[in-house]
């Protein structure tokens, strides 16, 4: 399903609640528009801001997902982690699939991994709930190994769908897994970070995972670094 398919999902939903137009407010994002009666709508509608439309559209890509048993991970999961945080997010972080803890919890980036994440996040001037946190794969992999090529290929639409309604300003992959799906190259890892890629016109910047960081503390330099720059990229984008 396209991201316009997505959004007419949503319209369609509210149409049949008896919302007889759904505006879409021009404004910067994070800067969420006052809301305002809408012309001729009854059972007192109103018009949804550009997030309350991003954040229905999501909500009807996770219900398409359902109990998904469309690849073999789905055998081994307890939860689907769909991914979360701010739907008109202008920074969009994208690992490789969820770790023991964030399939207990249905969470991305919640064991120690994620903790490391989260205060990069803060580091930035950003909380948590600011950006967007998803996956390449929404499943558990046994024993955390890599998700193979046909999972991968499996789950990829759902997180292309989500980068699509999210539409940030700019994506950060975490880890080999990420970098290597979402920029179609094979490159290492190692090489690729400090230097922007692009995910159908977003750029993109390849970064460690921050697993990798608990094993090789030196690294978080590098990562900072690279941090910078998508700070700067951000900032350029603003202007």
């Amino acid at each position: 399903m396209s991201l316009t398919e997505d959004i007419k999902t949503v319209l369609e939903f509210y149409e049949a609640l008896g919302f007889e137009k759904l505006p879409l407010p021009v404004a910067r994002k994070n800067k969420r528009p006052a809301v305002s009666k809408m012309p001729g709508a009854d059972q007192g509608g109103q018009a949804l801001a550009a997030p309350e439309i991003k954040e229905a559209a999501l909500a009807a890509v996770r219900e398409e997902i359902g109990d998904c048993q469309r690849c073999k991970l789905a055998k081994g999961r307890r939860t689907i982690v769909f991914g979360e945080g701010n739907p008109d997010a202008d920074l969009m972080f994208i690992g490789e699939g969820p770790g023991k803890e964030e399939d207990l919890q249905g969470r991305p980036f919640v064991g120690d991994a994620g903790k490391l994440l989260d205060r990069l996040i803060e580091k930035m001037g950003f909380r948590r709930e600011e950006v967007y946190i998803g996956n390449i794969v929404k499943c558990r992999p046994p024993m955390n190994r890599d998700p193979e090529e046909d999972e991968v290929g499996t789950c990829m639409q759902f997180i292309e769908r989500q980068i699509g309604i999210i539409a940030p300003k700019v994506i950060v992959s975490l880890g080999r897994i990420s970098a290597h799906t979402l920029t179609a190259t094979s490159t290492p890892i190692s090489r690729m970070r400090g230097t922007f890629y692009e995910f159908r016109g977003i750029p993109l910047m390849p970064t460690f995972h921050p697993a990798y960081l608990l094993r090789n503390p030196n690294a978080k330099w590098d990562v900072w670094n690279d941090m910078q720059k998508v700070l700067e990229k951000l900032m350029g984008e603003k202007k």
